[in-house]
Formats: structure tokens, C-alpha cells, sequence
């Protein structure tokens, strides 16, 4: 058993990049947060699109950022780094640059703009765990991974506040906001790039992580696939259920909301410090325990003749939060621990593809189990990720008979 690992605030900023790549993570989410969350209303309101034709646009766009993760796992494979990074942030430039050319009507550049912002955004956590990989190891690691976490997280909460707050304006408003992320996202990308970080990875065979003795990680990308959901829980499925089953008021979905902001903030660091004395591998099992205990939590929250329901919803989101962060700094973790050197980029990419292809699968999952019922909705998601958390438990014993058959077959060679 591990001991706790104590990391200093100056160590922390080290690990994680760097003091001018933490105002470029700082930036960014910034400007991530002040146009991501309206995209939908710029492209109905400013370019007088149906919400139909926006909604598909939007979604090809992270499609294509997902399609485009292998070449980006082979880029960073390669040794670069701050480039990479710099890179994701760069064609988010060009994608709000078309935003402010195209006009109004005109689909196409719409759907291209939201092309290069998808892309952006599904590159930038696998090139980012990468640069923190190469200038941190072990548990510090795991720490900077969690302190990048909490800080976009603030930037995208104050981003959302101060675009919420300039919604007043309207056309021009929006036009404006987007000028304004598109500079912010230059200025990060400057900063990241200054950062001059390339990997030297050892050379190796180019073979796939999921084959032979090295690190089988199947289960835990496919457990990671229902894991993500708890990533929607808070922004879908608890609003649908406040608002349309237990006819609450939406400002007790936007109080959860703020508290998860707030707890990721607050928490994400101290709480993954905490487990450090545990294996990643099995806090990534705890996490969906505590998942799993929080969905069924709602399902009693939501329970006919429950007269308390709105707040003990907001109660157990505590707890859902909670395994959000717990899950959230240590599976990023495992994956990176996890990967051969010379093979992170790709371990990271298909990481990401499985977190991506979660994130895009879970509304409409959520969605249609909430049509049939709260029982439908949490007791699938519970039992969906007991599952999936015994599936990594599981893993971790079929990996060590593994690498013992390895073992014995080289010592009688």
C-alpha cells in the first residue's frame, strides 16, 4: 500500500507545465468556456440556422475530432508535445474565425467551423496529459492531471458566467463573444507553444498496447465508455428529471450544477492526493462503486410520494460528484501509468475516443431510459457501472497471471 503523496503548490505548477502553461490551460478554458455552451444558440441566432441543421453541424464536428484521434495519438508518439497542444488550440482559432465570416444562412461554413472547434476539442486532453507525462511521474503526475482538471473546470464555470451574463446583447453580443474566445484561444496557443516541450520516447516496436504482454486495457476503455456518463448526469439527466417528472423549479438544476462546478474545483486535487494510497486501478473500481451507490440514490430521491424530492436530489449529487472526482483522477492516471512510453500517444488517443464516443452516445441514452421511468433510467446506469467497475477489478488479475506467464516463459528460454 502506497503512502499519501504530499506535493507543494510551487511543485504542483511544475508538474504541470509550468507557470506559462498554466495560464495558457487558463486561457483556454476561459474562452472555452464562454462560447461552447451557446455554439447551438450563435448558429440559430447569428447565422439564422434551423436548430436542426445546427444540432447536426455541431455533432458532425465532434465526430470528426474523434476520427482525427489516431493521427494526433501517432503525432504525439512521435515525441511532440507543447506543439501538439499548441496545435488543438490553433484550429479552434480558424473554427471561430469562420464562425465570424460566415454568413448568415450559409450552412457549410457553420458545419466547417464547428469541424475545426470539434477537432480542437477532442485533441486537446490526450496532447495535454501527454506534455504533464513528460515533465511529471508517478503520483505527482496524477496530482497535475487533477490540478489541470480543476482549473479548466473554473475557466469554463467563469467563461459560461460572464457569456451568460453578455446574452443581453444579442447578435452582437454573441459576434462579439466570439471574437473575444478567438483571441483567447491564440493567446493560449502562444503561450503553450513558448513552453518549446518535445518527449524522446525509447525506441521500440511499433505493437499495439492491447496485444501480448504489455498492458491489456480493452475493459478498461469499454468500462471507461459508461463511466463518462456521470460527466451528463448533472448537465442532462438530473434537469430532465427535475423539470419534466418531478416538475421542480430549473433553479434547482442550476444550483447542482454550480455545486459540481464548485466541488471539481475545490476537491479534485486534495481527493486525488487522498487515494494515492491506494493502486489506481482499484479507486477507478471505487469510483464506480460510488457512482453506482449515487444512482440508486436517485432512483429513491425520485420515488412516487417522495414529498422531499427536489432536494434530496441535489443531496445525492453530492455523492455523485464525488464519484465523478474520484473517477476523474484516476483514470487518465491509469491509462498514462499504464501505456508504454514509446506508445502513450496512442493509449491517450484511444482513451479519448472512448471518452468522446461516451460523452456523444449519453444523451440520447439518458434520454431514452428517462422516457420509461426513473427505475429504467437509474437502475440501468447502477447496474451498468457495477459492471463496468468489476470489469477493471477484474482486469488487474487477469494482467498479473499474464505478466507471470510472461515472466516464466522468459526464465526457461
Amino acid at each position: 500500500m502506497a503512502t499519501t503523496t504530499k506535493i507543494q503548490p510551487r511543485a504542483l505548477v511544475r508538474a504541470s507545465g509550468g507557470p506559462r502553461y498554466a495560464v495558457a490551460l487558463a486561457v483556454d478554458a476561459l474562452g472555452t468556456g464562454l462560447l461552447r455552451p451557446f455554439l447551438l444558440l450563435y448558429g440559430v441566432t447569428v447565422q439564422r440556422l434551423s436548430t436542426s441543421a445546427t444540432g447536426i453541424a455541431m455533432t458532425a464536428g465532434v465526430v470528426m475530432g474523434l476520427v482525427c484521434m489516431p493521427a494526433v495519438g501517432r503525432w504525439l508518439d512521435q515525441g511532440a508535445r507543447s506543439t501538439v497542444v499548441a496545435a488543438s488550440m490553433l484550429v479552434r482559432v480558424v473554427g471561430v474565425m469562420l464562425l465570424l465570416a460566415a454568413p448568415a444562412g450559409n450552412v457549410w461554413l457553420f458545419a466547417t467551423a464547428a469541424l475545426f472547434l470539434g477537432i480542437g476539442n477532442q485533441a486537446w486532453p490526450a496532447a495535454h496529459t501527454a506534455l504533464v507525462a513528460t515533465v511529471a511521474h508517478g503520483r505527482e503526475r496524477d496530482a497535475a492531471l487533477s490540478a489541470g482538471r480543476a482549473l479548466r473546470n473554473a475557466g469554463l464555470g467563469a467563461g459560461a458566467l460572464l457569456a451568460t451574463a453578455c446574452l443581453a446583447g444579442g447578435t452582437t453580443a454573441l459576434q462579439a463573444l466570439a471574437a473575444v474566445t478567438g483571441l483567447a484561444y491564440l493567446a493560449a496557443a502562444a503561450l503553450a507553444w513558448s513552453v518549446h516541450l518535445h518527449a524522446h520516447p525509447a525506441a521500440a516496436p511499433a505493437k499495439d498496447i492491447t496485444s501480448g504482454p504489455a498492458p491489456r486495457m480493452r475493459a478498461l476503455l469499454a468500462a471507461n465508455v459508461v463511466y463518462v456518463f456521470c460527466l451528463n448526469v448533472p448537465e442532462i439527466a438530473l434537469p430532465l428529471v427535475l423539470v419534466t417528472q418531478l416538475h421542480a423549479s430549473p433553479m434547482w438544476s442550476a444550483a447542482i450544477f454550480m455545486a459540481n462546478t464548485v466541488l471539481v474545483v475545490t476537491l479534485q486535487v486534495p481527493v486525488t492526493v487522498l487515494m494515492s494510497r491506494l493502486s489506481r486501478r482499484t479507486v477507478l473500481a471505487l469510483a464506480g462503486v460510488v457512482l453506482a451507490v449515487s444512482y440508486l440514490g436517485f432512483l429513491a430521491a425520485t420515488s412516487p410520494g417522495h414529498g422531499w424530492s427536489a432536494p434530496a436530489v441535489a443531496t445525492v449529487s453530492v455523492v455523485c460528484t464525488i464519484g465523478e472526482i474520484i473517477y476523474a483522477g484516476s483514470a487518465t492516471a491509469l491509462v498514462t501509468a499504464l501505456a508504454p512510453a514509446h506508445l502513450l500517444g496512442r493509449a491517450l488517443a484511444r482513451f479519448q475516443l472512448s471518452t468522446g464516443f461516451g460523452l456523444a452516445v449519453s444523451p440520447a441514452v439518458i434520454t431514452a431510459l428517462a422516457s420509461h421511468g426513473s427505475a429504467a433510467l437509474w437502475g440501468s446506469l447502477a447496474a451498468a457501472t457495477l459492471l463496468s467497475a468489476t470489469a477493471v477489478a477484474t482486469e488487474r488479475d487477469q494482467g498479473k497471471r499474464l505478466s507471470g506467464r510472461f515472466r516464466r516463459a522468459r526464465a526457461g528460454s
